[in-house]
């Protein structure tokens, strides 16, 4: 087998090749004996099946088989010429070309490697910036927020109308063309106006009642409503209107600390310092992630100059083709589908910008390992379970779904990241 293998660049290397028909039949011939002695064949014992009879009964599969241990045993020679580190290549070889002739199998493929970054001066690459300063009002502001969220609600002292945030207390029993429909009733039953708890146009409807009064509210289901028998149809509600509560706001006071901060010796002034703390997070949050983030990116990327394996920025080439596929329409996906210079030309238009997302992750990566900054599998875990709770999700259901998905390496890159920069930008958490 002759092969032969050139650098293109640090990151990329050509093997060329050719596997002769010889070869081939030699594997076939070795997986053929080897096969009979596992196979059972009628008419013959077992292990003692000819190669003969096995590549009668099996000869495509042999053929499949045999050619696939050649181009390994291909490659192999390939990455020995090249000098390369088996542990350095990543991912699959691109193939450019490999054709079936009367002498062989032509080859030529082009293998990637870990490209090498010299992780020096990047500190010049990190934006300068203010802190976010919080303000005596945005506290204010804050605290009065969360004392709000504390309020009980309690019954009105004085009968008047119902406004928009009072909670009442209703019976209603709905009816589509005269005949109640199932759920469709309820007594004593408690909501909050303008919470959106109802179907459109229901609380608004509730505005302005009395005690005992009853009225008739009519509304629509909207068309996407989850019980189909009720989707986009008119339904008449009978309500009855018991009782109008509205809240009391909470005194601004040490007992208010105390049951918010779950502590004893709390104070209010320990509540705005609190306060202060996760208003400064949430400006810090939000000035990262909008300009911070990007900023050292783009940053980091035009600092740093190092070649970059072409299979992995192909594949995230296809990932943001995918991504930009499924917000097409059928017809527009039909389009490029009838049209492949159209797919060529989507994917040179995102070429750069999967080229610097490639390079950014090995930039994290060489910096991580600089930085000595890492995310063990307990962070991530408890990262996802808090969202999960966050977003009223099973936190266990949405671990196995990145599991399973796996996901998993993709949440602790960022973690990973977004760790890295916060310590170059000195934003670490003290």
């Amino acid at each position: 087998m002759k092969v032969t293998a050139k650098k293109i660049d640090d990151a990329n290397v050509a093997v060329q090749g050719n596997i002769e028909n010889k070869v081939v039949e030699a594997n076939i011939d070795r997986l053929a004996k080897e096969a009979g002695k596992q196979m059972k064949v009628d008419g013959f014992r077992k292990g003692k099946v000819p190669p003969h009879v096995v590549k009668k009964l099996h000869g495509e599969k042999l053929q499949q088989d045999a050619e696939g241990d050649a181009l390994r045993s291909l490659i192999d020679l390939g990455v020995k010429e090249a000098g390369i580190n088996a542990a350095d290549i990543l991912g699959e070889p691109i193939f450019k070309k490999y054709d079936k002739n009367d002498n062989g199998i032509e080859v030529e493929m082009e293998i990637s490697l870990r490209p090498t970054v010299e992780a020096e001066g990047y500190e010049k690459a990190v934006p300068a910036f203010e802190k976010p300063e919080v303000t005596e009002q945005e506290i204010e502001e804050k605290l009065e927020e969360v004392a709000a969220q504390q309020a009980p609600y309690e019954k009105i002292k004085r009968k008047r109308m119902v406004r928009d945030g009072d909670m009442v207390v209703i019976d209603f029993e709905g009816f589509i063309d005269d005949e109640p429909f199932e759920g469709g009733k309820a007594e004593k039953f408690s909501l909050k106006i303008g919470s959106g708890q109802f179907i459109p146009g229901f609380e608004e409807q509730i505005i302005g009642m009395k005690y005992d009064e009853e009225k008739d509210i009519v509304v629509t289901f909207p068309e996407e409503y989850q019980s189909a028998d009720l989707a986009g149809k008119e339904a008449t509600f009978k309500v009855k209107l018991h009782e109008i509560q509205e809240q009391v706001p909470a005194e601004l006071n040490d007992e208010l600390a105390q049951k918010l901060l779950q502590d004893e010796k709390a104070t209010l002034d320990t509540l705005k310092e609190k306060l202060k703390e996760q208003i400064e997070r949430e400006k810090v949050s939000k000035l990262y992630n909008e300009e911070l983030k990007p900023k050292l990116i783009e940053a980091l990327v035009a600092h740093f100059d190092f070649a970059l394996p072409n299979n992995i920025v192909e594949q995230e080439i296809d990932a943001k083709i995918n991504a930009k596929a499924r917000e097409m329409s059928e017809e527009e996906i039909n389009e490029f589908k009838e049209n492949p210079e159209k797919v060529e030309a989507l994917r040179e238009e995102v070429r750069k910008e999967a080229e610097n997302s490639v390079k950014a992750t090995f930039i994290v990566d060489a910096l991580a390992k600089k930085e000595e900054v890492n995310v063990d599998d307990q962070e991530v875990s408890q990262a996802i379970y808090y969202e999960a709770m966050m977003s009223g999700q099973d936190p266990q259901q949405v671990i196995k779904y990145y599991q399973e998905n796996n996901l998993l390496p993709a949440v602790k890159m960022g973690m990973i990241e977004d760790k890295l920069f916060g310590k170059l930008l000195g934003l670490e958490e003290k």
